[in-house]
């Protein structure tokens, strides 16, 4: 044979040896990945301050490279090979234990078809756009998806929040007929501690919660009351300084003062006036004519008193004591409420004129609880930011524009929601709530405080946005309470590593596949 056409068939060989490869990657189509800056600066994270047993676990963490070698580059008739994602028990430098690599399987999506060049040259409109990095003073640093699984995304438009939000959305009967068994019961109960000659007779109603905030998903069958009492003239005096936990004084000689009885040490003890007030509730609650009512056996730690009502529908009131004081709020908050930028210094002032409350919330010692303190709260200014959430005065009104924050709220509730009944045997979910959501939220809002970012089209991009974020806070371990910042609500006195990388990685497999778990129940 010639030795110039030997020559030529060789290198045809040559060719068609790679040719298998290059065509993998060209029929997998685009990936939508969002990239990671590699020398992006990390802020720096707040001392946490710790207090007694619970001191002791889990204040350092070792930092792991992130890095992975760069696969050659292959280029045949416009095709282009990708790098090579990291193993599959590999997560950003860290091994994974072999228990939780991977969530239950569930249906993915079809896969995108593949664009030629000529179709990929414009960006398509319902491609997500790259997440923005937060606002400083978060302590966050740069926004970044959590990592756990290099799978595909699901194509944009995979899965519809429209169709899953209506299936959330509250039956104006439903809503009507519980309201009004509710109501029946909290009225009651108020005229009756009125009407004692008891420690209780100031207490007034004040009623907060996903309910009355209008985020109440799925069905109206739970609901938060507060029975608020004044107590004037109060001295605080912080716990381990966490910022959130107290111990309440009285500033003068409290002979004379119905609370007196509750006093330890000259310290008004949460525990025993907890006790009492659910003595009194027990009492009252079978009363009550016409309604199936019981009261649920005491949550360890837990401030609330949960009534379940079981007929004519099961509905759970959780009823919590709230002292109320009307002085300056504590300097732990000095720093919180991050709204200037978002809902202007006016609005922020005027929030902060408002009194603030405690309730019977016992600081965690270790394994055990501080009974004697009171955790400060702020649910009602939690419900004034969501009634009044957009920059613009008309946000949401009548003849206002329409915009997607309650919308990404609730959709965020859900996600959570469904995991705990999808794990309901998995004790990983247990330390985890909606307050974790909302609050993740609000600092999402400071994030991104223009209307323009929420609008309504633009709800899977949003709803992307809060879940990036949420991930980034449960991979670095830091979610800071909105109103106290030094409070990291997920330090590991509060809920342990192996629960906060499973929860990451479910959402993210969720995430990665169109949220099945969405249509699961």
């Amino acid at each position: 044979m010639d030795p110039r056409r030997r020559r030529a068939t060789r290198s045809a060989s040559k060719v068609g040896a790679a040719a298998p490869e290059v065509l993998a990657h060209a029929v997998k189509g685009p990936r939508a990945e969002l990239s990671e800056p590699s020398a992006a600066p990390r802020a720096a994270r707040p001392p946490t301050q710790r207090c007694g047993p619970a001191g002791a676990a889990g204040s350092r963490r070792k930092k792991s490279a992130v890095g992975s070698p760069e696969g050659r580059q292959v280029r045949a008739r416009g095709a282009r090979a990708r790098k090579a994602p990291p193993a599959a028990d590999e997560v950003e430098g860290q091994r994974v234990p072999a228990a939780t690599q991977e969530p239950p399987a569930a249906p993915r999506p079809p896969l995108p078809r593949t664009r030629s060049r000529r179709e990929g040259g414009e960006r398509s409109s319902r491609e997500p756009r790259a997440v923005s990095e937060p606002a400083e003073g978060l302590g966050l640093g740069p926004l970044l998806p959590a990592s756990s699984f290099r799978q595909e995304r699901p194509a944009p438009g995979a899965w519809k929040p429209r169709a899953v939000l209506e299936r959330l959305r509250l039956r104006r009967q439903e809503i009507s007929e519980a309201a009004e068994v509710v109501n029946r019961v909290v009225d009651y109960l108020s005229r009756r501690l009125q009407s004692y000659e008891s420690e209780f007779r100031g207490v007034s109603l004040l009623r907060t919660g996903s309910y009355y905030e209008h985020v109440k998903i799925s069905a109206p069958n739970e609901f938060d009351i507060m029975f608020k009492l004044e107590v004037p003239r109060i001295q605080l005096e912080e716990y381990c300084k966490t910022g959130a936990y107290y111990f309440v004084k009285f500033k003068r000689n409290p002979k004379g003062n119905p609370l007196s009885q509750f006093l330890e040490d000259e310290k008004l003890s949460a525990s025993k006036m907890l006790s009492k007030f659910r003595k009194i509730i027990k009492e009252e609650i079978k009363n009550i004519q016409a309604i199936d009512i019981i009261m649920e056996k005491k949550k360890r730690g837990s401030p609330a008193i949960t009534l379940l009502i079981r007929k004519p529908k099961e509905i759970s009131v959780d009823i919590i004591l709230a002292l109320e004081s009307k002085s300056s709020w504590p300097a732990s908050t000095q720093e919180g409420l991050p709204i200037s930028h978002w809902l202007g210094t006016k609005v922020k002032t005027n929030l902060r004129r408002q009194p603030f409350y405690l309730v019977p919330k016992h600081a965690k010692e270790g394994n055990y609880f501080q009974e004697e303190t009171w955790r400060l709260s702020f649910s009602h200014i939690e419900k004034d930011l969501l009634k009044s959430h957009g920059q613009s005065k008309t946000c949401c009104e009548s003849d206002g524009v329409k915009c997607c924050r309650k919308d990404c709220l609730k959709l965020m509730k859900y996600l959570l929601e469904q995991l705990k009944t999808k794990f309901g045997n998995r004790k990983e979910l247990d330390k985890f709530c909606s307050y974790h959501v909302k609050t993740a939220f609000f600092h999402v809002c400071t994030q991104d405080p223009q209307d323009s970012q929420w609008q309504a089209k633009d709800l899977e991009l949003c709803f992307d946005n809060c879940v990036t974020y949420f991930l980034h806070c449960l991979k670095k371990e830091q979610l800071k309470h909105y109103f106290i910042p030094e409070f990291n609500l997920f330090s590991r006195d509060q809920i342990d590593k192996i629960s906060k990388e499973f929860l990451l990685q479910q959402i993210e497999y969720e995430r990665n596949n169109g949220f099945p778990v969405f249509y699961e129940f």
